[in-house]
């Protein structure tokens, strides 16, 4: 009976949402076009993001808030075993918005309406398969990173079935050194529990989201960014080392 009732729901979270970005998408999207204001489409995706946590029953609990970055630009490095996440942390930072951006997979162009979204407000696809496609997308979001917006980065480029942390690719941390913007770590703990890969049951959890200190970059070249890499992946794998928040 648990899985029937997590199985309508999630069904349920999945319709609604496609029905609010179809009938939505396309009218805001003309409305920012028209007036130069971006904001409106991350007004109605953070909507969308909360009305879909809401309807799976996910909630989060977050620590640290006070190393987001309001001042000044940052690439944030976050953990990826499950769909949730993504949602999660964007709800998490929604006060970074409008200039706010994610370097995503490139096949994620292909959905309707978001591919076009993504686009608008200067999200930068990554051709994860093809480097020479990879350099010019890291330079472009090196460059928005100089011109103020943030990016959230998965960096291990695809999501963990085992939960255990994958090997970090380097494109989000060269983007980091360009601009000589922070590096801020931040795990979400229980995200697979709500939704494993591979599965399209979503169940009511509560998650964990802890930021760690951001990990400074100014006087860094690209000759270190293994050494980037490598701090990074070792912040989050302490952070997530931490437990869940009140466990």
């Amino acid at each position: 009976m648990r899985l029937v009732i997590a199985a309508l729901r999630s069904a349920a979270t999945f319709v609604t949402i496609a029905v609010y970005v179809l009938v939505l998408g396309p009218p805001v999207m003309l409305l920012a076009f028209a007036f130069n204001r971006p904001n409106f489409i991350y007004r109605t995706g953070i909507r969308g993001v909360q009305l879909g946590l809401r309807l799976s029953g996910i909630t989060y609990r977050v620590e640290g808030r006070e190393h987001i970055q309001k001042g000044r630009a940052a690439v944030y490095c976050i953990n990826h075993s499950s769909n949730v996440e993504p949602p999660v942390v964007f709800d998490v930072l929604q006060e970074l918005c409008p200039r706010l951006r994610i370097l995503y997979k490139a096949e994620l162009r292909k959905l309707p309406v978001l591919g076009r979204v993504f686009e608008m407000v200067g999200f930068v696809p990554l051709e994860r398969s093809n480097p020479d496609q990879s350099l010019p997308a890291v330079e472009r979001a090196a460059e928005a990173l100089r011109a103020g917006a943030s990016f959230l980065i998965f960096p291990e480029g695809t999501r963990s079935r085992t939960g255990d942390l994958l090997p970090f690719k380097k494109g989000g941390f060269i983007m980091a050194i360009k601009a000589q913007a922070p590096v801020v770590p931040i795990v979400i703990i229980g995200a697979r529990d709500a939704m494993r890969k591979g599965s399209p049951i979503i169940w009511p959890v509560t998650v964990s989201v802890r930021l760690g200190a951001p990990i400074e970059t100014t006087g860094r070249t690209l000759d270190d960014r293994d050494w980037l890499v490598s701090e990074a992946r070792n912040r989050v794998a302490a952070l997530l080392a931490t437990g869940p928040i009140g466990g």
